[in-house]
């Protein structure tokens, strides 16, 4: 229903065209009858007073025309209180002109309904005085024309407080919690049903219990979701603890309502009957449903933040892998090593060769695991730190500190989470021409990992390929961590002038 206000719906041109069609064929209804009134008796609601009288009756004459003629008032009465006067109100626009207008169409309504009903109720013409009829019938039409209005009002009330309600289920939600989309869905619904039972003039009894009932199965189900449910669940309990608690909230409200039932029906018969009938409903229909309710929608929840959660590691993994698997890599690897070999014999460069093998085949098998051992993730983590350092141990310059923790206890972390820090404080910690620093620590405690990167930032030069990238992974590993350990991490980020700190924690239980 709220999707439908959000599209773009014209409700005049609904609410128009509704009109038209009841009023043409309230008219077509009358026009059928008018062919065979001459040969066949057509059942009025005044006509068998006329034959008490016996009077001649025209179908024509004391039905067909006066209905007509209330039809045609009341569709164009409808028409100019819904586009004209209620609009102007609403945007205070002339509003002594049109509350003088709306007084006017009071008016016309008295005056129209009084002039029908004469018609309607000719046979009392035949028995009494003009003017006692006239008396009667005008006296009677204020009060039928007061309770049009009113239910002319009545629906634009509904109709503005739908609209506002379904146009602001969000705002309403956020700010009253327990107002879930399908109670404020249902409290239209009960509006709109009130109304209609109001139009038909149905008994006072049935609108009585359709007003205690429809409200009070809205209140339960809304508590139910926002308490009573979640709190049973909470407890390890199940649906005849719920039910049991509905039981107790029936039966402590049930005084309230039994008041306002005695004060409506002035006996003692309706009231045990609504009671009876209110209880029942709420005990037996609307508290399992809204039980049934609120499980598939956790199941459904829970199925979508699974597949969200599937769906977003398999990407941030994906892009993660390209990222490390790139030329950019391979080539700043290979040209590390190109350089060893040139200044030192080939055992340097074989120990570079297999550390870079160890990167490649765990970057290929391990890292398409959801959890590994962290001891695991550090042997990749030292194996890159002791490749970089091949680069730049002869540079007295450059300050690489280690604090790497070995005996993790068998902890275990999502793979790869934690290097791409690490390459970006070698990226741009690190300069061949001046002094630079970078202080890595990984600790554990309590099941909780502690890892600081704090590394030198260094001007890049004008032909520096990689001036504008602000860091191989971080983006993706802010998601991963998202993903992977939603409330259960925290990640700082600092940066100043010269230096580049990270601090992250987890909890990897």
């Amino acid at each position: 229903m709220n999707q439908l206000l959000k599209k773009n719906l014209n409700l005049g041109k609904i609410e128009f065209w509704a009109a038209s069609t009841i009023y043409a064929f309230a008219v077509m209804l009358l026009l059928a009858k008018v062919a065979n009134s001459g040969d066949t008796e057509i059942w009025t609601p005044y006509r068998y007073m006329f034959n008490n009288y016996h009077l001649h009756y025209s179908y024509s004459k004391y039905y067909f025309f006066p209905e007509v003629f209330r039809y045609t008032g009341y569709y164009g009465g409808f028409l100019l209180w819904n586009f004209v006067i209620i609009p102007a109100l609403a945007e205070k626009r002339k509003v002594f002109w049109h509350v003088t207008l709306a007084a006017t169409l009071l008016l016309f309504f008295w005056g129209l309904f009084g002039i029908t009903d004469t018609w309607l109720k000719g046979y009392l013409f035949y028995h009494k005085t003009a003017d006692y009829v006239y008396n009667l019938v005008f006296k009677l039409n204020v009060i039928y024309a007061l309770w049009v209005m009113m239910m002319l009002t009545f629906y634009s009330a509904i109709k503005y407080s739908a609209q506002f309600l379904l146009g602001n289920v969000d705002k309403i939600q956020a700010k009253y919690r327990i107002l879930t989309q399908d109670c404020i869905t249902a409290i239209v619904v009960v509006m709109i049903i009130a109304f209609l039972m109001t139009l038909v003039d149905a008994q006072v009894e049935l609108i009585t219990t359709f007003i205690i009932t429809a409200p009070t199965a809205i209140g339960i189900y809304a508590l139910s979701f926002y308490s009573l449910i979640p709190q049973t669940l909470d407890k390890n309990k199940g649906v005849f603890i719920y039910l049991l608690k509905v039981a107790g909230i029936m039966a402590l409200i049930s005084i309230p309502i039994a008041f306002l039932t005695a004060l409506i029906f002035d006996q003692k018969d309706p009231v045990g009957i609504v009671f009876a009938f209110n209880c029942s409903i709420q005990i037996l229909l609307t508290g399992p449903f809204a039980w049934i309710v609120y499980k598939r929608k956790m199941a459904g929840n829970q199925e979508i933040t699974f597949l969200k959660t599937a769906l977003g590691r398999s990407t941030a993994d994906l892009d993660f892998l390209r990222s490390q698997i790139n030329p950019h890599f391979l080539f700043n690897a290979l040209n590390t090593l190109y350089g060893t070999a040139l200044q030192e014999n080939s055992d340097r460069t074989a120990e570079g060769i297999q550390r870079l093998g160890d990167m490649m085949r765990f970057m290929l098998q391990e890292n398409m695991q959801e959890k590994i051992l962290l001891v695991r993730e550090i042997d990749y983590l030292n194996n890159y730190i002791a490749l970089q350092k091949l680069r730049v141990q002869t540079s007295p310059d450059i300050a690489i500190v280690l604090q790497i923790e070995e005996h993790v206890e068998g902890l275990q972390i999502a793979p790869m989470l934690l290097i791409p820090f690490i390459e970006n404080a070698f990226k741009h910690g690190i300069s061949l021409r001046e002094p630079s620093h970078i202080n890595i620590s990984l600790q554990t405690k309590d099941s909780t990992l502690y890892f600081d990167v704090h590394n030198s930032i260094h001007a890049k030069t004008a032909n520096d390929t990689e001036k504008y990238n602000n860091g191989i992974g971080l983006e993706n590993v802010k998601q991963r961590l998202s993903l992977m350990y939603p409330a259960k991490h925290e990640l700082v980020i600092r940066e100043s002038a010269k230096d580049f700190f990270i601090h992250l924690t987890i909890q990897l239980k």
